[in-house]
């Protein structure tokens, strides 16, 4: 059985930090392109950031410079450290897991307020 599960998420004022991890289980996970992808009220899901399973890395124009995705073969996890948050990253970010299949966490709230 398949599972991802998302953590880390939580309440932040503008301009902290914080980091996401995305524990996978049930797939070989070296093998899979990780991603963060995160949506917001009302709006429809939208990618964050993406790693290979060779440790290339893509992100949205919105979150250049600021977040980061990392992966560690050796734990099975992928992490998404987030800087300088904005307000209009609230959303529930999500953890996807890609190869032949494409597998999702239940995504964990980041609430930015100050």
């Amino acid at each position: 059985q398949v599972q991802l599960v998302e953590s880390g998420g939580g309440l932040v004022q503008p301009g902290g930090s914080l980091r996401l991890s995305c524990a996978a289980s049930g797939i070989a996970f070296r093998l899979y392109v990780m991603g963060w992808y995160r949506q917001a009220p009302g709006t429809r899901r939208e990618l964050v950031a993406t790693i290979t399973s060779g440790g290339s890395t893509n992100y949205a124009d919105s979150v250049k410079g600021r977040f980061t995705i990392s992966r560690d073969n050796a734990k099975n996890t992928v992490y998404l450290q987030i800087n300088s948050v904005k307000l209009e990253d609230t959303a529930v970010y999500y953890c996807n897991a890609e190869k032949v299949s494409d597998y999702w966490g239940q995504g964990t709230q980041v609430t930015v307020s100050s």
